[in-house]
């Protein structure tokens, strides 16, 4: 049984990570190269790994059950308790907005096309936010089941994708060195972004319980998965294209146009596009069920039906009013998505660490390795991704992806 959870949560983990936000990593790093994108990659993995285990170091001295509510004021009392409230739920209501409002889109786009309607794009919307909150009122066991399906044909999609479009890689553009060093920067925060799921673990603790290996390895698979997709897709999207060509890309829907141009292949702009839907629905799983146990513990809300109805409630209503009557609310809030995912991801699972450590009445335990060196470097990684967001803000490098 454990096992089987064990599987359920590293795809879980690697669901939220692999979101819709995959496909915008070719148009992010366009005009690095092969190798500096790889590099901001792997780097993004390697922190956003090691703060899961930061956040696995804390839940073994915490209940079961509890989110980042209950271990903000565990470990940095009040004043952290409340940035750490703030910046989950704008994070994860910015998210989840988006998520029914593009999801909502894509439905109604294949429900008009597959049975010849014309639902207005609001239904959609709707249709979306209830089929996920659903699922996700019924348990974190049913939210496991579907993804585990979800993430199956995502895969073989993906796969297809790949045997589709390799032969047309040519080594020389995998060589081509960055285009202007300021792009770097630009990058940094939309790597960093792509892997955020961070969210998710409490209630992936309370799902497979304190086994501390057992969640180690799930963390360290889960989010290894999407960093090997993460390589082959960028092996692929930077090997087909020149720097200069992906440059010019008029976003994403140009960029899936001259992929389908060059492997001469229509199905390839289809193959993209269900990838994306999937991709989507895994990731508003994964995002809404850490919402959804953060709520419960937050408001200290039961198991019992009762009390998970009210939880989907205070979940789902707030960003489905704010995709259906206020869309540029939402909109404006992503761009502050990587500000919000490094105080909730890195600085916040640093600090409670930090202290937790300092704690005389802290027993002996699970202990991330690397000390106060590994805290220290993750915060000015922290740092420095939110530099360059503002940089990007202000108009100081270039604006991309």
């Amino acid at each position: 049984m454990l096992k089987n959870k064990t599987i359920g949560s590293m795809l879980i983990v690697a669901g939220t990570t692999i979101g819709a936000g995959m496909l915008a990593l070719p148009i992010a790093s366009a005009g690095l190269g092969f190798n500096t994108a790889l590099v901001l990659i792997v780097a993004s993995w390697m922190l956003m790994t090691y703060t899961a285990l930061l956040m696995l170091e804390l839940h073994q001295y915490a209940p079961r059950d509890a989110t980042l509510n209950t271990l903000a004021k565990l470990w940095l009392g009040k004043r952290g308790q409340y940035v750490a409230n703030f910046s989950m739920v704008f994070l994860f209501y910015a998210l989840c907005a988006a998520y029914i409002a593009g999801g909502g889109a894509q439905l109604q786009e294949r429900i008009n096309i597959g049975l010849s309607v014309n639902i207005a794009p609001q239904l959609g919307s709707i249709v979306l936010a209830v089929i996920i909150a659903s699922v996700v009122t019924l348990g974190t066991s049913k939210v496991d089941k579907l993804n585990r399906v979800l993430f199956t044909i995502k895969i073989i999609v993906l796969a297809s994708l790949f045997y589709m479009l390799t032969p047309y890689v040519q080594g020389k553009h995998l060589l081509e060195m960055p285009v202007e060093q300021g792009l770097i920067l630009s990058a940094i925060p939309v790597i960093f972004t792509s892997f955020g799921f961070h969210g998710s673990i409490p209630s992936i603790v309370k799902y497979v319980g304190l086994e501390i290996k057992v969640l180690r390895k799930v963390m360290i698979a889960g989010a290894a998965l999407p960093l090997v997709i993460y390589i082959f897709w960028q092996l692929l999207s930077q090997g087909i294209m020149s720097q200069t060509d992906l440059l010019n890309s008029q976003g994403l829907n140009g960029f899936v146009s001259s992929v389908a141009g060059i492997a001469h292949n229509p199905s390839v702009a289809t193959a993209v596009k269900l990838f994306a839907d999937l991709a989507l629905a895994t990731s508003f799983l994964g995002v809404s069920l850490g919402l959804f146990d953060f709520f419960a513990d937050a408001f200290k809300k039961g198991d019992n039906k009762t009390d998970r109805i009210k939880t989907a409630l205070i979940t789902f209503m707030p960003p489905l009013g704010f995709a259906l009557f206020y869309p540029q609310g939402f909109i404006m809030a992503l761009g502050y998505a990587a500000i919000a995912l490094v105080v909730l991801a890195v600085f916040l699972p640093v600090a409670m660490v930090y202290k937790q450590r300092r704690s005389s009445s802290v027993k002996a335990g699970y202990k991330v390795r690397s000390g106060n060196v590994g805290l220290g470097i993750a915060a000015v990684c922290g740092v420095t991704i939110i530099t360059a967001q503002f940089m990007q803000m202000a108009g100081l490098i270039p604006a991309i992806g």
